[in-house]
């Protein structure tokens, strides 16, 4: 990918509230600090940060927020992008940002 974008690798993890589980890819390690410098001050409510993510061939616009629990961040993977790309909780997935 060209110089824009970053790419990581996470776990797919569920989260489940009250009255909804909720999945997202666990980003870590040295991506973390990546995406602070390509935001550099761009952050929305709870320190959220806007990004085109792209897993596989699916492609859409969300946020990625911090995680205070692994000190990184974390993609919310909706369901129509965990069925296009065949995801389940606990797969090992490719991700390319662009803030």
């Amino acid at each position: 990918m060209d110089g824009d974008t970053i790419e990581a690798r996470g776990p797919l993890i569920r989260w489940s509230g009250d009255k909804a589980s909720w999945y997202f890819v666990e980003l870590t390690g040295n991506v973390v600090g990546e995406i602070h410098y390509a935001a550099m001050g761009r952050t929305g409510g709870f320190g959220s940060i806007r990004v085109r993510a792209t897993i596989g061939e699916t492609t859409w616009a969300t946020s990625v927020f911090p995680d205070k629990r692994s000190g990184g961040f974390v993609l919310p993977v909706k369901a129509a992008v965990r069925a296009a790309e065949s995801m389940k909780e606990g797969d090992m997935v490719n991700v390319a940002l662009r803030i």
